[in-house]
Order: C-alpha cells, then sequence, then structure tokens
C-alpha cells in the first residue's frame, strides 16, 4: 500500500497544473454521476445535483460559483456509457418487498430478475444477460460496489444484496461499458451509495406485515452536529415465506460516523447482517401443478452472516486536485444445509462388492480411463464412511437413499483503494483527469461433507438409521461419505487466498464545449490459490495467475442542453472463481456447491464492448412537466466465456467449461415524465444473447440426449438461456389528493429456454407479465401509511426453469416430466406505517437524478 500511494502521489505531482481559480458562470440543472468506485456522498461529489438559479423574475441571468465537482464525477453528458439510476424515494415506494432489487426490476431497461431459490430476497438479476447471483456456481458478469468497495466476495464472487439494508441506500447507479471498475464488470457495474448523517437527518420508524406471516420493522436515524454527523439504520424481517418449508428471517445493522470540513470528508462505516432462509431450489412441474407451493426434497437452508468495517476519506489537495481512497476489513460466513437424492445403486455386479452387495454410487456419465478393467472401473464408486466397517456399506433394496449435504464457506476480505484527480484546464480547455489502484486480499476456506440417509414419504432427508417405515441402515450415524476413488462424492476442505489488484487513468478532455473525449486504461490483476486439506483432490492445489489491460475510449456531444449524443469502446475481464478453477473436470464434477475434486486450468473471460445512442430532457414538455429519453444500442462480444454444465444423475452435480465465444446485444429505448403531482415512465428492451461457436456440450437431463449419453450440439445463433428477448415496462405515479399518492407497474417479458437447453430444441418458459400496485397516505406531516401489493392478477409463471432426471423419487412419486421450474411468487398484499420524529427530510433526503 505504500508503494501504491507513492506512486499514486507521483503520478500526482508529474501533472502540470495550469489554472486555480474557480470561475462563475451561468448554470442548467444537471445530472452528476460517479464514473470510479471511489466517491464521496454529496452534491457536486457524484452523489446529487447541480443547480443553477436561471433566469430571475426581472429577464435578467444570475450567476453563481459552479459547484465542485470530485473525484470521478462527471455530467451524465460526458459520460459515453449507459448510466441507469434508482433513487431512495423509488426504493422507499416498494418497501414492503425488503429489498432493493425489485426495485432495480421494476424500472431498469434490460434487467429482469430469475428466482432460481423461490425467495425474493435471493434472487439472480440478470442486465442485458449478464447476472449478479447469491447462488454460488452462477457465472458473475457484473462487479458490485457498496461504498466504493466491491462486494462480490471471495470464493465465488456473489452477490448478496440480502445483507443490505434498502432503506439506508442513497442511490444506485448501473454503469456500462467501464473498465474502471475492475474484475467481473463484463456487462456493468452496480454502484451502491448509502446514506449518511449529511445526506439523511431525522428519526424514522417502520412498521410492516402482510401476506405469508411476514412481519418487518426499521429504525433510521441520522443528525449532524456541527462537522460532525452519525448515521444508524436498522432493519429485520420475518416470514414463512409462500413455499413450503421456505421460511426467511433477517436482521441487518448499518452505521456511519462522519466528519468533514470545507476541503475534507471522512466517515467509518459498520455494516452487520444475519439472514436465514429456507427451501432454495426448482421444483419438477409434476409436483407444481398438484400444489404450486411444493418443493423437493429438503431441508435447504442458507445461513449467511457478514461483518464489515470500512474507513472512507477525500482531501482537498488545492483548489483542483483531490485525493479519496477507503480501506475495508470483511468477513463473510455462510453455511448451506442441502437435502437430496443419494444417487446410490447396488454395486455392479462386475464389480468386486457385489457378493454379498454394498453400496455404490452411480457411475453414470463417467468414462473408463485407459488401462482400467471393469473391475478396477466398478470398483472406484464403493461408498466408504467413517467408522464404518470396510469393505463398505451393506446395501438394502427399496430403500429411497438421499444425502444430507453441507457446505461451510468463510472469507476474510481486507484492501482498499486510493484516487487523485485533477481539473485543471488544459490549453484553455475543459479537462478531468482520474488516477488510482485498489488492492483487495482475502483469505477463504470451504468444506463440504455428505451423510447418508433416507428420503422421508413427505421428502425431508434424515439421517436417522432406525426409520420405522424403512427399517435399519446399520452403522451409519453421521458418517462423512466418500467413493473409493473420491469420485462424484467426497468430503472436502479446501483453504485458498485471492490477491486482486488494479491500477487505473482515466481523462475526460472537452475538445470543445458540446464535444468531449474520454480515453483511459485499467491493468487488472489476480491471483488465485487454493489448497487441498483432505489429500483426496491433489488436483485442486495450484495458484493461478491472470493480468489483462483494459482500455476504453468514446466521444460525447451535446448539441443542444435537450440533446446528447454518446458512443463508446472499452473491454473488461473476469478471472475464474476459485470454485470454478477447482471444479472443471467432467470426469470429477462437483455437488455444487459443495465438492471441489479437480483443477484443470480455465482461461479468464474477455469482453469487448460497443455502445452508442442518444439521450437527453426536455423543461416545460407539457404543463411544466420535464420529459427524459434515452434510446441506445450495444454489444459484448465475450470470448471464452465459463458455463455451468451437469452430469447425468443430478443436475446439482456439474463442472465448468470455457467455451469459445458468446455475445450479448440489443437495443434500449425509455421516457420519464415527472412534474410534481406525476410521474410517469416506459422502457423497452431488445436482448439478443447468443452462443458464437460450434460445439457439443453436456446436457444429460435434457430429454433429447437419450439419458445423457449423447450431447447436446450448439451453433452460432443459438440463444443463451433464460435471457428473455423482449422486455417491456411501464408505470405511474400519481397524487390523487393532498397527501395521496397511488402508482401502478406493469413488466412484461417474452419467453427464454431452459437451462440445459443450449442447442433451442425444446419449448421455451411461457412468456409472461406482473403487474404491482402501491400507494401511501400522509395522514400528518408526521406519519404515513402505506400499502403495495405484487402480482396483482396472481398470475402463475416461472423466471428459472432447466432438467431433472425422471422416475420414482422416495420409491413413491414418480416424476414423468423433465422440466423442473421456480414459480414466481403469488398475488401478495403488504401494509405498513412509517412515523418520522421531527424533520427527516432535510434538502438531501433525495437528490434529483435523471435516469436519462
Amino acid at each position: 500500500m505504500r508503494v501504491l500511494r507513492g506512486s499514486l502521489i507521483a503520478s500526482v505531482a508529474l501533472l502540470p497544473g495550469t489554472g486555480w481559480a474557480q470561475e462563475s458562470t451561468t448554470l442548467e440543472e444537471i445530472s452528476v454521476v460517479a464514473t470510479t468506485p471511489v466517491g464521496v456522498s454529496g452534491v457536486g461529489r457524484g452523489g446529487g445535483r447541480v443547480v443553477s438559479t436561471g433566469p430571475d423574475l426581472g429577464g435578467s441571468s444570475a450567476t453563481v460559483s459552479e459547484p465542485r465537482l470530485r473525484g470521478g464525477a462527471q455530467p451524465l453528458y460526458k459520460i459515453p456509457s449507459t448510466v441507469e439510476s434508482v433513487t431512495a424515494s423509488q426504493i422507499e415506494r416498494d418497501t414492503g418487498t425488503f429489498n432493493a432489487v425489485a426495485t432495480l426490476a421494476r424500472v431498469t431497461p434490460g434487467l429482469n430478475l430469475s428466482d432460481s431459490q423461490g425467495n425474493n430476497n435471493r434472487v439472480d438479476i440478470n442486465y442485458r444477460g449478464f447476472q449478479a447471483s447469491p447462488v454460488t456456481g452462477v457465472p458473475q458478469g457484473l462487479a458490485v460496489y457498496q461504498n466504493g468497495v466491491r462486494i462480490n466476495e471471495a470464493f465465488g464472487d456473489t452477490v448478496n444484496f440480502d445483507l443490505i439494508p434498502p432503506s439506508a441506500i442513497q442511490r444506485i447507479d448501473i454503469v456500462t461499458s467501464n473498465p474502471v471498475f475492475g474484475l467481473n464488470a463484463l456487462g456493468g457495474a452496480v454502484n451502491i451509495q448509502m446514506k449518511n448523517g449529511f445526506t439523511w437527518q431525522g428519526t424514522e420508524v417502520t412498521a410492516l406485515g402482510g401476506s405469508d406471516a411476514r412481519i418487518a420493522g426499521g429504525l433510521q436515524y441520522g443528525k449532524q452536529v456541527g462537522d460532525w454527523s452519525f448515521y444508524f439504520n436498522g432493519d429485520g424481517l420475518n416470514d414463512r415465506g409462500w413455499r413450503f418449508e421456505s421460511p426467511s428471517t433477517i436482521g441487518r445493522i448499518y452505521s456511519d460516523v462522519g466528519y468533514r470540513t470545507p476541503d475534507s470528508e471522512f466517515h467509518l462505516i459498520g455494516n452487520f447482517a444475519r439472514t436465514f432462509f429456507g427451501a432454495a431450489a426448482a421444483t419438477p412441474t409434476d409436483f407444481t401443478h398438484i400444489d404450486p407451493r411444493a418443493i423437493f426434497t429438503y431441508p435447504q437452508t442458507t445461513t449467511t452472516q457478514l461483518g464489515t468495517v470500512q474507513l472512507t476519506g477525500r482531501v482537498d489537495i488545492s483548489p483542483t486536485w483531490d485525493l479519496a481512497g477507503n480501506a475495508y476489513y470483511r468477513r463473510f460466513s455462510q453455511q448451506y444445509i442441502d437435502g437430496n437424492d443419494g444417487n446410490f445403486e447396488g454395486c455392479n455386479r462386475q464389480g468386486s462388492f457385489f457378493t454379498p452387495r454394498k453400496l455404490c454410487f452411480e457411475d453414470d456419465g463417467f468414462a473408463i480411463a485407459p488401462g482400467q478393467t471393469q473391475r478396477q472401473f466398478r470398483d472406484q464408486f464403493l461408498i466408504l464412511g467413517q467408522g464404518v466397517n470396510a469393505p463398505g456399506i451393506p446395501f438394502t433394496p427399496g430403500v429411497p437413499y438421499g444425502t444430507l449435504d453441507v457446505t461451510k464457506t468463510e472469507a476474510t476480505g481486507y484492501g482498499g483503494s486510493l484516487q487523485a484527480a485533477n481539473r485543471d484546464r488544459v490549453f484553455g480547455f475543459g479537462n478531468s483527469f482520474v488516477v488510482g489502484g485498489s488492492i483487495d486480499v482475502a483469505d477463504y476456506s470451504f468444506k463440504s461433507s455428505s451423510t447418508l440417509g433416507v428420503i422421508n414419504p413427505d421428502l425431508s432427508v434424515t439421517t436417522d438409521p432406525n426409520n420405522p417405515f424403512y427399517g435399519t441402515i446399520p452403522g451409519l450415524g453421521t458418517t462423512q461419505l466418500r467413493t473409493a476413488a473420491a469420485l462424484g462424492i467426497a468430503p472436502s476442505s479446501v483453504i485458498g487466498s485471492n490477491l486482486y489488484m488494479g491500477l487505473y487513468a482515466t481523462d475526460t478532455f472537452d475538445i470543445t464545449d458540446s464535444l468531449s473525449l474520454t480515453a483511459g486504461a485499467r491493468l487488472n490483476f489476480a491471483r488465485v490459490t487454493t489448497t487441498d486439506q483432505t489429500g483426496f483432490s491433489p488436483d485442486v492445489n495450484g495458484t493461478h495467475y491472470f493480468t489483462k489491460i483494459n482500455p476504453v475510449a468514446g466521444l460525447t456531444y451535446r448539441f443542444t442542453p435537450t440533446l446528447s449524443l454518446y458512443g463508446g469502446y472499452s473491454e473488461s475481464n473476469r478471472a475464474p472463481t476459485p470454485l470454478e478453477l477447482a471444479c472443471a473436470n467432467p470426469d470429477r464434477p462437483c455437488l455444487l456447491p459443495n465438492s471441489l475434486v479437480a483443477d484443470p486450468p480455465l482461461k479468464q473471460v474477455t469482453a469487448q464492448n460497443y455502445e452508442v445512442g442518444f439521450r437527453g430532457s426536455i423543461p416545460n414538455f407539457y404543463d411544466g412537466g420535464l420529459l427524459s429519453y434515452k434510446i441506445g444500442a450495444f454489444r459484448n462480444d465475450l470470448a471464452n466465456d465459463i458455463l455451468q454444465l451437469s452430469t447425468p444423475g443430478n443436475a446439482a452435480r456439474g463442472y465448468f467449461v470455457n467455451v469459445a465465444a458468446t455475445r450479448r446485444e440489443g437495443i434500449e429505448v425509455g421516457a420519464e415524465y415527472t412534474r410534481g403531482d406525476v410521474s410517469i415512465y416506459a422502457n423497452y428492451a431488445l436482448i439478443n444473447p447468443t452462443f458464437q461457436f460450434n460445439g457439443e456440450l453436456s446436457s444429460p437431463n435434457n430429454p433429447l440426449t437419450n439419458g445423457g449419453d449423447d450431447p447436446i450440439i450448439v451453433r452460432p445463433g443459438n440463444q443463451i438461456p433464460l435471457i428473455p428477448n423482449h422486455q417491456f415496462k411501464v408505470g405511474f405515479d400519481y397524487l390523487v389528493l393532498p397527501g395521496w399518492r397511488v402508482g401502478m407497474n406493469l413488466q412484461a417479458f417474452s419467453s427464454a429456454y431452459y437451462r440445459g437447453d443450449e442447442g433451442n430444441q425444446l419449448p421455451k418458459l411461457p412468456a409472461y407479465y406482473v403487474l404491482g400496485l402501491n400507494t401511501s397516505y400522509q395522514v400528518t406531516p408526521n406519519l404515513q401509511i402505506f400499502g403495495l401489493v405484487t402480482n396483482l392478477t396472481n398470475n402463475r409463471y416461472a423466471t428459472f426453469g432447466t432438467f431433472f432426471e425422471t422416475g420414482l423419487v422416495a420409491n413413491r412419486y414418480p416424476v414423468n416430466d423433465p422440466r423442473t421450474t421456480t414459480l414466481a411468487q403469488p398475488l401478495s398484499i403488504y401494509g405498513g406505517l412509517r412515523y418520522s420524529f421531527g424533520d427527516a427530510a432535510p434538502p438531501m433526503q433525495e437528490p434529483i437524478i435523471r435516469k436519462y
């Protein structure tokens, strides 16, 4: 860090300063957006609006001193890529959902949610075909930052939005085609700015309840005393979920202590959370046809704990130079308990353990190695258990064997970033230069084990060896299982570390008052180290290095204050995660995310990104309102994209592979009209996500693959699954009477292919729409009551689908349809009240940010 700081300060010293005086000018209202992760809150600091006094009543033009922009903050019309923003007031309208992801999905063009978990607190965000997901094993194509700190978790780059209290969020920006945001920013970066005591003051208590026995509440408090500020936010939720065995319990605390002077600002931040979720997987459609609330085997519980401490700061070195940075410590822990079909059988008669018959793992999908005899091959799959008398466990015909699989991931991360920014004029022209660097270090451990059990008639998996319904399975207890060759099922214990470093520089030069050029680059370095602790999986051991320089270049042209053109090119990359690197061999598949057993090399994913479009805003468009609009096109070409593939017998068992090329391209059109008492928005996105190679992929449960013996054929132009091509969103918010607001929104999505149908040969998930309603009434200046209805028409649709091995489950329930889906949340109604003590609406509480 000392070397990094010294190099950045040296870079600052080498740049000439040509002007130090602030200028006075006439200003209009402009949007300001942070174009780097490092930033601070407030007006003119990447988080607010810059407003002119405008013409006075006498017709003369008043002037004010231009508010100072700091760090990477830029007016929107100078950014050569797309920016989407969500404000605190928009999130507040979705209070009943208790998460900010629902607001992003409601208003953002090109963003949809894919729910593989059956819980609206743990959904996958799909933006332009790139994902940010809490599910370990999902390829992560979006970088996510909270107050300038990257929160893609160390082990699998997962993103857990459920750990962030939504009412503590000041705003969320999605910034595309900007490599400054580092690893995973293939499709863009999600930049979350939180509230603090300078931007929010008052005391506010919220309580709500509603469908599925949901009870929730929150408290936020903010105060400024002189140069000091304090902000606290705490919330909690409990409900039983809309599916069987799917409760949710959430507890979160966020706090901020701030100090600022006219030329500096510092914040000490703490974020602590614990969440617990029940059943988290798709359900065979044969089950959901009988009862939409049905799940598959259980338990399926996820318990996550987080503790973060962060220090951020900004100092004005001179009138045109500022230095900003942050440092953090992050502790993450997650335990997943999953009851599964055991995929066991009596040992094959061609092996050594047929008489008396022993328990073996199903060997479908495994290939005999060169030089192996049939007996040697079959003997590899004998189930061994710690403490069980060799050789193996007796096989009992008719027992519906299951496993209780437990994984635990722990990570300790720390690091920081430092950034210098300069706004000197160069040869008389406006110029904004930023240079910075970041370092992120994480030490992690991952453990998994499987315990032999039985699947009961209610589809619960238990390890009771004396289950009276099925008889006794002798000598089991809570044994950790593995096969003789540690193939397919084995306990794992892996430790490792990640080191991610980046150096970046960008410059925005005003060629004319209307034309601006942006150019820059970021150097990314990644080192991923994994070490096996069991002795079963030596292939896991290794250290991998990934390096890439990602350039960015773009132009913006402002025809008038109401119309601007933008266009740009950039590159980005993603390093394989420790999980992907340790689970890349189809001969040693992983029970995702349960086992790490192999380590062939994976290449890093690289992307070439193109964007072009128009955007602007028209004041006094109709009856004094403001019309904001945009139309744009994009294309992302990826090389060595990483896919997760399944192996025969269980869709949860799989591995990761590189594929030669994929592409996401499309257009987005949007408009928003606001006028005090009313706001109306509408947008449409066409997204065409395709494979761009000829090849074969494994999808054993796809009904066209002959039981997994045949691969599926992928050709250029085949659609990437789970991404709707057409997305349409419209909504309004209207002040019906003084104090009473009513809003309604509609989201409509076209059909999408099931995961596992990369060859596009089977029927799709059907198109769907969802309608929502929100309302609030200000009873007194301090008391507000609110209501929210989701899925108003009780539409039954699915946003996630894949395939399942058909057959008899628990020796009792036939499954003939290979499709498995997660149905969306049905009609749900929430209501509550919000009470403010004193003034809880300071001037900075809701900065006006125009999305286009």
